[in-house]
C-alpha cells in the first residue's frame, strides 16, 4: 500500500515519525509535512507567496519533504507535483491534542485528511488528547489496522475518518466507539493583557469539556477512555431543508 503521512505539527514532530516507523515495514511511506508548526490553520492554503519544499531527514532516520505552507498545501502539492504516484491512503498525525467537537472545522490535521478525501483518496485524521501525549505507540499500531480495513473495505467518496485515541497503553483502552461528531461549542475566553510598553494584547483559551455523557458523542466518548472513530463528510450541504427553503418563495419575496 502506498501511504502519504502529514500532520499540522511540523515535519520533525513526534506524532509523524511514530506512524512512519509502524507503516514502513509493511508500506511504501511517503512524509510531506509543513516546515514548522501550523496547528489551528484550518483549510487554509497558500495563494499570495510561493511554496517551498526540501527533502530533509528526521532524527530516526527517516526522510520526508518540509513544505513551507499549510497541511492543505502539502496535500496539494504532493499530490500535483512531488509524488510520483498517487497514494493509496493518507493519513494525517498524530496530532498532540485531541480533535473532537467543533475542534474540527479548525484543526489542520483534519483539513488535510479532508483535502484527499476532496481528491478521492481515502483518508484518516488522528489525534490524542494532552499537549505531551507519552502513548504514541497505542495510536499508531490502531491507525495501522485501520488503514488496513479501509484499504479492504473502502470509504464513499467524499468521505474520510476522524480518529482520537487516549494517551493510554493498549491494554488500558476501554474499547472503540464509531461516534458521531459534537456541536456543542466549548467554553471560550480571552484574556486581556498589557505589555511592557503598554500597549494591550490578547490571548484566547477554551476549556474544552465533553459535550454530554453520551458515550455515541466523540468528545464524551474519548472521555470515557474509548478510541473514537468518526466518519466525516465533506460535502457540507444541509440536504433536509433544501426542500423548506424551495418553499420560502425566495424570489417572488425580492421582487417586493
Amino acid at each position: 500500500m502506498n501511504v502519504l503521512l502529514t500532520n499540522d505539527d511540523g515535519i520533525h514532530a513526534e506524532g509523524l515519525w511514530s506512524l512512519h516507523r509502524r507503516f514502513t515495514p509493511r508500506h511504501q511511506v511517503a512524509v510531506i509535512a509543513p516546515e514548522r508548526e501550523r496547528s489551528a490553520v484550518g483549510h487554509g492554503i497558500t495563494l499570495h507567496k510561493p511554496l517551498r519544499s526540501c527533502k530533509v531527514q528526521s532524527n530516526g532516520g527517516g526522510a520526508g519533504y518540509a513544505v513551507s505552507g499549510t497541511p492543505v498545501d502539502c496535500i496539494k502539492l504532493g499530490l500535483l507535483e512531488i509524488l510520483k504516484q498517487r497514494p493509496d491512503i493518507v493519513i494525517s498525525g498524530i496530532n498532540p491534542g485531541a480533535n473532537v467537537g467543533i475542534n474540527l472545522n479548525y484543526s489542520g490535521t483534519v483539513c488535510a485528511a479532508k483535502e484527499a478525501a476532496i481528491y478521492g483518496i481515502p483518508a484518516i485524521a488522528v489525534s490524542m488528547p494532552g499537549p505531551e501525549p507519552t502513548h504514541y505507540e497505542t495510536a499508531a499500531g490502531f491507525t495501522l489496522a485501520l488503514a488496513a480495513a479501509v484499504r479492504r473495505r473502502g470509504l464513499p467518496p467524499g468521505i474520510f475518518l476522524n480518529v482520537n485515541v487516549p494517551d493510554q497503553p493498549r491494554e488500558k483502552i476501554a474499547g472503540i466507539k464509531i461516534s458521531r461528531q459534537g456541536t456543542k461549542p466549548f467554553i471560550e475566553y480571552v484574556e486581556k493583557r498589557t505589555d511592557p510598553r503598554r500597549r494591550t494584547y490578547y490571548w484566547q483559551g477554551c476549556d474544552a469539556l465533553a459535550e454530554t455523557d453520551d458515550a455515541e458523542v466523540d468528545e464524551a466518548a474519548l472521555f470515557l477512555n474509548f478510541i473514537t472513530v468518526t466518519p466525516i463528510r465533506c460535502d457540507g450541504t444541509a440536504h433536509d431543508l433544501i426542500g423548506a427553503l424551495r418553499g420560502w418563495n425566495i424570489g417572488d419575496a425580492a421582487g417586493d
